[in-house]
């Protein structure tokens, strides 16, 4: 892990970059979604109305970038995605850590059944399969997952 990379709370000005991470993440990590129908502008918007508004969100900033970012509602994690170029450097632990610090009782999560490497990083952090969904609870009608993170499971 990067001793250089902080968590924060995101805010308002983050939204730009917090969109522009989401798409170029979603198109990197799961290139079997159907296209994106949004452009960064609605992307950002949506951040702006609905994820900093429903969710606590933190960023992983590194130097003055902003690596990933992780969003919790309640105790549902409803987003947590990096940059393409920052995987694999420990970031998306440090998000989690976060996370699962702000969640003591216990984190749930959607993830699409395909997304493998996803899947392997959960399982890796303690997450276990809880209920296997056939698409019809999510936008893009893919088969799913929900997994779950209880402390102590282990």
């Amino acid at each position: 892990m990067s001793d250089e990379t902080r968590i924060r709370s995101a805010v308002e000005a983050d939204a730009p970059v917090i969109a522009a991470i989401h798409l170029a993440s979603r198109a990197a990590a799961m290139p079997y979604l159907p296209p994106q129908k949004r452009n960064h502008e609605q992307v950002t918007r949506w951040v702006l109305d609905v994820v900093l508004k429903e969710c606590r969100v933190w960023v992983a900033v590194t130097g003055a970038e902003i690596d990933g970012y992780a969003a919790l509602d309640g105790d549902l994690l409803e987003h947590l995605y990096l940059r393409p170029d920052a995987r694999r450097r420990g970031i998306g632990t440090l998000l989690l850590d976060e996370v699962r610090r702000h969640s003591p009782a216990g984190l749930s999560l959607h993830v699409f059944q395909q997304n493998a490497e996803a899947r392997a990083f959960y399982e890796r952090h303690g997450f276990t399969v809880l209920e296997l969904g056939d698409g019809q609870g999510n936008m893009e009608k893919l088969p799913d997952m929900t997994l779950r993170w209880t402390p102590d499971a282990r």
